[in-house]
């Protein structure tokens, strides 16, 4: 009998084991299951003032104001209309004495204001976040200073917890930015000589994070495709109370949800550690790869057991091949079409309002960047809002993502460590994001500077982007190379504006005539006659011994030099180009013909020859500055809240981006009556599929096919190849339009050249 109840005691400590096991199991994975990370989002309408420079916080607050935005919003508004002179030389309406100058906005302090209360205040971590505001960022709660960031365009972070009051009682946070003209030189001030308004404000979403400890501060994500699994790398603070505990991880597919993968960190969340780093992998055997074509995304949850935090990311990788002058997205040679996106040049667009952060506005904006054929942009000399590059990972673009920064970089006072602490809080920012590929350090300028702060950085980013330098030798070997070819700057010329009979009296020089044998206008096209290494870089800006290295590949992020503003007006850069070589473009419809004319074919010419990683055309948005002061650039909108592009900008350049592209390698004008005529071809194939089909040509004359015929090809993937057709040319005189056509997946896509029979 005892024997039996000693094995009824052993079966009943069996059974009470497993019970408190499992109320353990349950205790602990619950606590696991209901940590989550409370954000809490300060967006909407704020009080705003203005006082000079210098001054405390205002009493009254008589403005309303949108965050995010800029304060050039506020109703009633706090900046009154300018009134004064801004350029006393009218004949000389180029940038060079107002650009980089805030004719508004300087020597005030804008202060913005709200309430919020919190109900729950027992939260160990409560952060406020502000994702970018200009310029220099004061942040003050319940009257007390509480934090500041100078930097304009990477986030703040601020410990709001000892200065709440009470749960349920109203706090007040007062939030002041400034102007450029204050900031100091040794950080970045987006200088641009090309803008005429620096306008302040908070421009991205504020809000409040509420979570405990161990608290998870920053995660990168690493695809390793080849390997099939990701590498994460998470920043945890842990303060002395909590205890050591384990970091739950959960992967799953964004648009499905479905639980892909799910475990436990290997290394342990120790206690009291400011910053631990717990470095781990995940296996992803079947994961999707992420590109602009197939936009597949994860999010991968991290969980302490005291907080929860939601990263998104795509499985993709994205590196230089310099030995073939290519880029490899998933180790595949990817050709990169698209254009820039100029957000602070947007930002002083009289036609601006709230477009920048109206949600469906934006997404069209990129599904309309889509229709044409662009599957890359470079943000240029600064960034939009965090909700774009979101956008930018759902619907497949590559980013090249460019630091604000130009001619600016001088070692004496932007040193490389201030730089580089920049660099870094940008890139920790950034680099989940599967669309951010290209790191651009700076634009157009040759410092030792953005050298040295891009290589003390380099290391952070575990997925190794790429960086670009300007026109700075690449900072890595592995890096790539910007190139701004504007073949058309050398008709630029900014102080005599009359027609003119000869090209020559179009340049600054006499001897750019003699090197290039320009005679007249209409040789213009023999510009493009012959294959040429994009130029306006890095090569053609160094010395002559660097010029014989192994050449980068290269990334064409500008090119064009035609401008018009969207009412069909020259901007200052072009008014002396459309007198001097179009004359006959002399009113709005026709600048917008020659325009679109004339880029399709430098696009066609940039992207056939295959000298090229990338044709990112200038610019996909930007400011429209058609009335005093004029602008340099512009954009290509006809309608701007509507996002309707100029029509003849569809036409000629839609197809001219076409992924199976195709060009009329003939680049005459005047042909003599009645002759044998033969016209080369060069079709290019970017996509991983050969395309066979046929290349029909004809000549046209007002409407009418005056003759016509087809050829049957094939372009392997990936591949460029030269045809040649012969035609006869018709025996009247007159004006001629030759077409190749072929078709892509239904969409007609042209080549067209114009000639004149004598």
């Amino acid at each position: 009998m005892k024997a039996i109840f000693q094995i009824i005691k052993i079966q009943h400590i069996k059974k009470m084991k497993n019970l408190i096991a499992f109320i353990v199991t349950l205790f602990f994975g619950c606590s696991m299951s209901i940590a989550q990370r409370n954000v809490i989002s300060l967006n909407g309408t704020w009080e705003i003032a203005k006082t000079d420079v210098g001054s405390m916080i205002p009493v009254n607050f008589s403005s309303k104001v949108s965050v995010p935005g800029l304060v050039d919003m506020a109703i009633p508004a706090v900046e009154p209309p300018f009134t004064g002179t801004l350029d006393k030389d009218k004949n000389n309406p180029f940038a060079n004495n107002y650009g980089n100058k805030s004719y508004m906005y300087n020597n005030s302090l804008y202060w913005y204001k709200r309430t919020f209360s919190l109900e729950n205040i027992k939260s160990e971590v409560i952060l406020l976040k502000i994702n970018k505001a200009m310029f220099s960022t004061h942040i003050y709660l319940n009257d007390k200073l509480i934090g500041q960031n100078s930097y304009s365009f990477t986030p703040t972070y601020v410990n709001i917890k000892p200065y709440l009051n009470e749960a349920g009682k109203a706090n007040e946070l007062i939030i002041s930015v400034g102007c450029r003209n204050n900031l100091p030189d040794t950080i970045c001030r987006a200088d641009d000589g090309e803008k005429v308004l620096f306008c302040p404000g908070i421009y991205d979403d504020v809000n409040i994070i509420m979570s405990g400890f161990p608290y998870v501060t920053n995660v990168q994500t690493a695809p390793d495709i080849l390997n099939k699994q990701l590498r994460v790398v998470a920043e945890i603070q842990n303060d002395q109370r909590a205890k050591n505990t384990q970091l739950s991880y959960v992967v799953r597919e964004l648009k499905s949800n479905k639980v892909v993968a799910k475990g436990i960190a290997p290394q342990n969340i120790l206690v009291g550690e400011e910053n631990q780093k717990i470095d781990f992998k995940i296996a992803l055997q079947n994961c999707k790869f992420w590109s602009p074509e197939n936009p597949f995304l994860y999010i991968l949850e991290l969980n302490t057991g005291a907080d929860k935090t939601i990263t998104r990311f795509g499985m993709r990788t994205f590196r230089s091949d310099k030995q073939n002058g290519v880029v490899l997205l998933n180790e595949k040679t990817y050709y990169m079409r698209g254009t820039n996106i100029a957000i602070l040049r947007f930002f002083e667009d009289s036609q601006r309002g709230n477009l920048p952060w109206d949600n469906k506005w934006v997404t069209k904006l990129h599904k309309n960047f889509k229709k044409m054929h662009w599957n890359s942009f470079r943000n240029t000399l600064g960034f939009p809002p965090e909700r774009w590059y979101e956008i930018a990972d759902s619907l497949g673009f590559l980013i090249q993502d460019e630091y604000p920064l130009w001619k600016q970089a001088d070692p004496k006072t932007l040193t490389s460590t201030h730089l580089a602490n920049e660099y870094n809080a940008w890139m920790r920012e950034r680099w989940n994001h599967p669309s951010v590929v290209i790191w651009d350090a700076q634009n157009e300028s040759k410092f030792d500077t953005t050298n040295v702060a891009t290589n003390k950085v380099r290391s952070l980013d575990l997925s190794n982007r790429p960086w670009d330098n300007g026109y700075n030798r690449p900072a890595g070997e592995n890096d790539i190379m910007e190139s701004h070819p504007y073949l058309f700057g050398k008709y630029f010329n900014q102080y005599d504006l009359k027609k003119i009979t000869t090209i020559a009296d179009a340049y600054f020089e006499a001897n750019d005539v003699k090197k290039d044998g320009v005679k007249s206008p209409d040789d213009y096209l023999s510009l493009m006659a012959n294959p040429r290494i994009p130029d306006n870089s890095w090569v053609n800006k160094s010395k002559d011994e660097d010029r014989k290295t192994v050449k980068f590949p290269i990334i064409i992020n500008e090119y064009g030099w035609l401008w018009l503003n969207r009412d069909g007006s020259p901007t200052t850069l072009d008014k002396g180009i459309y007198a001097n070589v179009f004359p006959e473009a002399d009113t709005p419809e026709k600048r917008f013909e020659v325009y679109a004319k004339i880029m399709g074919m430098k696009t066609e010419f940039w992207r056939a020859h295959r000298l090229a990683a990338g044709v990112l055309h200038f610019c996909g948005l930007s400011y429209s500055r058609s009335t005093y002061p004029v602008g340099q650039t512009s954009d290509n909108w006809h309608d701007l809240k509507n996002l309707e592009m100029e029509p003849h900008f569809v036409k000629y350049m839609k197809p001219a981006f076409s992924p199976v592209g195709l060009m009329i390698n003939f680049w005459k004008s005047k042909l003599q009556a009645g002759t044998e005529q033969a016209f080369p071809i060069i079709m290019v194939n970017d996509t991983y599929k050969s395309w066979s089909g046929n290349i029909k040509f004809s000549i046209e004359k007002e409407g009418k096919i005056i003759q016509k015929h087809k050829i049957k090809e094939v372009v392997q993937a990936l591949g460029n190849e030269n045809f040649n057709t012969t035609m006869k040319l018709p025996t009247a005189k007159g004006k001629y339009l030759l077409v190749a056509e072929i078709i892509v997946k239904g969409e007609s896509v042209k080549s067209i050249r114009e000639f004149y029979i004598e």
